[in-house]
């Protein structure tokens, strides 16, 4: 029996695989030890994903997750499973290799992440060979919910919008100055708040600078994550998360402009670590 975790900081999805093959699916708040400690994850995951468990008890757990590429981070979260597996092996792994078993298998590829918050690494089919740090949405993440979040917020607190733009946002969220700045300060995940934002590029692609907001986005991650990785022009460039899902067009469009060739576009890696662990 098998239990599969994919984790950002926004959600969490779970897969229970049964020794016949029966796979059960469940969602559960995400979890980042860089934000949370093991008591913390250890309390979410008894309100929240051990009782959709059941009297189930996986034998092997493999947990992929952001925040989780050091084995620092990785203990944290290995320390709040054991709580409820003791007897069970755990791997903890980033939500980037994760990513790249997912996009890449048992192949080489260029693996990118563009969901709440963004990442990449060049892939031979078994490990990464070479990977640019995201540094996280303050110093980085570009391209990400986050990042498109925060680009977004900082102009129209800077009154850069255009009026239509300005007034739609303000409309659809019923924000203030006062409030946004509270949040980043005072949120426990401030990336979490700022991502919401980014499904409002969706609705307005049509306005010029919104488009361009995005374009420029996208671009900064490929000129960071992508194209300073030796062979990105011959290797296949695989992107997982919401973000690069939603925005299909642009990312073609900038890979077009940028002479690399993307294969794969898909919005949740959990089928590929499905695939990745039952085929062996």
């Amino acid at each position: 029996m098998i239990l599969l975790a994919d984790s950002g900081s926004t959600k969490t999805d779970w897969r229970l695989i049964l020794d016949d093959g029966e796979t059960h699916a469940f969602r559960t708040r995400g979890f980042n030890p860089n934000y949370q400690d093991s008591q913390e994850i250890s309390k979410e995951l008894r309100q929240e994903l051990m009782p959709s468990l059941k009297d189930h008890l996986a034998e092997n757990i493999y947990f992929y997750g952001a925040g989780c590429s050091s084995n620092e981070k990785q203990s944290i979260v290995r320390s709040a499973l054991q709580d409820y597996f003791p007897n069970s092996k755990i791997e903890v792994q980033s939500d980037l290799i994760g990513a790249a078993r997912a996009l890449c298998g048992r192949q080489q590829g260029i693996a990118c992440i563009l969901g709440t918050g963004s990442g990449s690494c060049s892939w031979d089919g078994h490990k990464i060979t070479e990977q640019i740090p995201s540094l996280g949405f303050i110093l980085g993440d570009e391209g990400s919910g986050a990042w498109l979040g925060k680009k977004l917020i900082t102009a129209f607190l800077r009154s850069k919008l255009p009026p239509k733009i300005h007034n739609d946002l303000k409309n659809s969220f019923h924000i203030n100055k006062e409030e946004i700045l509270n949040r980043i300060n005072m949120e426990e995940i401030p990336s979490r708040y700022l991502a919401a934002f980014a499904k409002f590029y969706s609705a307005h692609l049509d306005d010029p600078y919104i488009f361009e907001l995005a374009y420029k986005s996208f671009t900064d991650f490929a000129e960071n994550y992508i194209i300073r990785y030796q062979g990105f022009r011959t290797k296949p460039v695989h992107f997982i998360g919401s973000i690069a899902f939603h925005n299909k067009i642009i990312l073609e469009q900038v890979a077009q402009n940028m002479n690399f060739k993307i294969e794969k576009i898909i919005s949740n890696p959990i089928d590929g670590l499905i695939q990745y662990h039952t085929e062996i």
